[in-house]
């Protein structure tokens, strides 16, 4: 059982967001016109394929996810605790999120921002929340996955990476809603690798070893690509008939495992930075901000593409041209800029620690988790539309159902006991009434 904190995972996390953000905003290719917001993407260029091999590092993001979980659920005094703290962790970021986007885009509509921008906008705003709604699922799953670990061991990835390939087997045999099974058998098949780095089968190969399992995880995502269905962009792409991510392939749990046992080989190197003072404050900084980066490096892209491309007529070079490779680093510096900002006004939601104890039993904190999960996806698929749109039919009620489920995750409810009296669960005791 690991005691100390483990900086590798730090690095990871800290690399993995940073190529996320570094991903989303160098992508866009941007201009408008007559109330039309024209977007590209800058890496469907022609061979820019390959940088998504390393830029998509959603696997990474579930590798670490897994690790940091086993750690932290082997310390907790019990499951309730663990999953009712977890919750309420992933959840409250996502809170300021919800009520700025919430009257935001009325707030554009009366500036007079045309239908369509501000349609763009507000579903890039909630996009990235498809995220969390999986990894919430994933946590509600991993008291279960533990004891499979424990019992099974490798087998575990093992069974759902078979379980994936089926998947996309139907899934591309005119099946195409089942492929939607693979955002839980391919995330949790990477959550399941973060427990045997843990565990000590990953975190102890040698070099040797470790780029071998980056060669076989590379090289059979090079044939799948080169002889299956599988496109060769780890992202989606504008007009693709096809999406690695959406949903996702079984293809990214073998690029899960080339992106692993590539940094593995060089975790001696990796743990050696992460101890120099500087970027050892980095990484504690942005740790304790994490969802909050993520959260909000989508909004302040659309603050500085609102304000630069809409308000004063820029328009994204070519990519790959000199003038694009000229812009790019002050692109990046302005929305770096924003996102400080708004992390200034909004980080400290997921700073604040938690003191009140998990009074939730889990059958509720799951059935809590179901509804944050539900609310997020319905979140995700459509977006912040105008409240003035009308009720039914916009964000109201997913964030309704999502900020319910952080509720009921957070507060006991009463419940009757076999002899129908009404007893509330506090701290463990059972207290009647």
């Amino acid at each position: 059982m690991q005691t100390s904190r483990d900086r590798f995972l730090d690095v990871v996390r800290a690399g993995a967001i940073l190529a996320v953000i570094g991903q989303h905003w160098i992508m866009p290719v941007l201009s408008y016109s007559d109330g039309h917001l024209a977007t590209g993407n800058a890496l469907a260029t022609p061979g820019w394929w390959v940088v998504t091999w390393l830029s998509q590092v959603m696997p990474l993001v579930f590798f670490a996810g897994g690790a940091a979980n086993l750690i932290s659920f082997r310390r907790a005094p019990s499951t309730r605790t663990w999953l009712g703290a977890r919750l309420k962790r992933l959840m409250l970021p996502v809170l300021p999120l919800m009520a700025v986007w919430l009257v935001m885009p009325d707030f554009l509509r009366g500036l007079g921002v045309p239908a369509q921008p501000l349609q763009v906008g507000s579903a890039i705003a909630a996009q990235l929340l498809w995220f969390l709604a999986v990894y919430v699922l994933v946590v509600l799953l991993t008291p279960l996955m533990v004891a499979a670990h424990r019992r099974w061991g490798l087998k575990v990835p093992l069974v759902m990476g078979v379980a994936g390939v089926l998947v996309d087997v139907a899934r591309f045999n005119d099946l195409g809603y089942i492929g939607y099974a693979n955002a839980i058998f391919v995330w949790v098949a990477v959550h399941q690798l973060g427990f045997h780095y843990v565990d000590g089968r990953l975190g102890t190969l040698t070099r040797r070893a470790a780029l071998s399992l980056s060669a076989a995880g590379f090289g059979v995502t090079a044939l799948m690509v080169a002889f299956g269905p599988y496109p060769a962009s780890m992202i989606g792409m504008p007009g693709a008939p096809v999406s690695n991510m959406s949903p996702p392939t079984v293809l990214l749990a073998f690029l899960a495992v080339g992106q692993i046992g590539l940094l593995l080989a060089f975790r001696p190197q990796l743990n050696a930075l992460a101890e120099r003072p500087g970027v050892g404050t980095a990484l504690s900084w942005l740790g304790a901000r994490f969802m909050s980066v993520y959260l909000w490096h989508m909004p302040a892209l659309i603050v500085v593409a609102g304000v630069t491309v809409y308000g004063l007529g820029y328009e994204t070079p070519e990519p790959g041209t000199l003038l694009w490779l000229v812009m790019a680093p002050a692109w990046f510096a302005v929305c770096g800029m924003v996102l400080l900002g708004l992390l200034r006004l909004f980080a400290h939601f997921e700073m604040q620690r938690d003191t009140a104890g998990v009074t939730a039993r889990v059958p509720q904190l799951v059935v809590a988790g179901l509804m944050i999960s539900g609310g997020l996806l319905g979140l995700a698929a459509h977006g912040f539309a105008p409240l003035s749109d009308g009720f039914a039919h916009g964000p109201v009620p997913w964030v309704v159902l999502a900020t319910a489920g952080f509720l009921l995750a957070s507060k006991p409810v009463p419940v009757v006991d076999l002899l129908g009296r009404a007893v509330v669960v506090s701290e463990g005791a059972v207290v009647k009434r």
